[in-house]
């Protein structure tokens, strides 16, 4: 059981390991982003490998891979497109912008201004664009990875919550470990070699194996009390005094494709409490709320998830 999704995991912490070092933790998110059809934020702080690691995994997905860099003067028609004057057709033709790719990389997603996030909003949800009336399909596999940094505040527009929740996950990246740190300066101390060179020895995987992944995990089953503890993680979280927001609907089912997708990866055919547990932190915390008291206090999301999951009753 759940042979390909094991086997689709190996195989891109292999190749995602030929570039970035240190991030083996971020590959299972990325994994079960990719089966679910997730978007996923990255966030930390710079220089961390978030960018080179979005561009490793578009690679290894062998799909068509647009870059977008988050910049106040962004205009949602410089992602989106325009409707160009053909004079040889003598009528306006559309011009598609780098929204439409396999996987997009919107990098600093938060130097760009409102308007530009909200024009994210239907590509992500309905993977479609509006234009002058008419809607553009975009591509079937429609990635978007994000990348922010939380500690950075002047120039920058937080995102709303409504974007924060079109998110599947949210991969929190902190510094590597010593050991992987001393690998990276040992690998890319050279004048001449640079992790941008590295991209070149990145193989793609192949889309069958993608499809059987997705086809297990829809095998997997979800006991009756795995729904009712997802749902009530979700109705601890809207009642939790130190949040004015909890987990939507959204991240609730969000959440349950999440934990399914790890029992497959662990090889099971059946979801545990664990799975829930596992996934939990990457699925709820950016889409939590804190009251501005909590937030006066130190208090964190990661805080917030950690007590819920704790007071939470588990089922057996």
């Amino acid at each position: 059981m759940s042979a390909s999704l094991r086997q689709l995991e190996d195989s891109l912490a292999r190749e995602l390991g030929r570039v970035v070092i240190g991030a083996e933790a971020a590959v299972r998110a990325l994994v079960i982003a990719l089966v679910a059809r997730g978007h996923v934020l990255l966030q930390g702080v710079p220089g961390l490998g978030k960018t080179l690691l979005a561009k490793a995994l578009a690679r290894s997905l062998a799909g068509e891979f647009k870059r977008i860099q988050g910049t106040a003067d962004l205009m949602p028609s410089d992602i989106i497109g325009v409707n160009v004057f053909d004079e040889a057709r003598r009528a306006f033709v559309f011009r598609p912008g780098p929204l439409f790719a396999d996987v997009v990389l919107v990098d600093e997603i938060n130097r760009a201004g409102p308007k530009t996030q909200s024009a994210l909003l239907e590509a992500m949800e309905e993977r479609q664009v509006s234009v002058e009336r008419a809607a553009w399909e975009l591509p079937a596999d429609f990635l978007v990875i994000a990348t922010q940094n939380p500690r950075e505040f002047e120039g920058t527009y937080p995102l709303p919550e409504s974007q924060l929740d079109r998110f599947m996950l949210r991969i929190d990246m902190g510094y590597p470990a010593r050991a992987a740190e001393s690998d990276i300066l040992t690998r890319y101390g050279g004048v001449t070699s640079a992790p941008q060179a590295a991209l070149a020895a990145v193989a793609a995987l192949g889309r069958a194996l993608l499809a059987e992944a997705r086809a297990e995990v829809e095998r997997i089953h979800v006991a009756e009390a795995l729904n009712a503890y997802v749902l009530d993680l979700a109705s601890a979280s809207r009642e939790h005094p130190r949040l004015t927001l909890g987990l939507s609907t959204r991240g609730a089912l969000a959440l349950l494709k999440a934990a399914r997708i790890a029992a497959g990866l662990r090889g099971s055919d059946f979801v545990t409490p664990d799975d829930v547990k596992e996934t939990a932190m990457w699925v709820m915390a950016h889409r939590l709320v804190l009251t501005p008291e909590a937030a006066l206090e130190g208090a964190s999301d990661v805080d917030v998830v950690k007590s819920l999951l704790a007071e939470t009753p588990v089922p057996r």
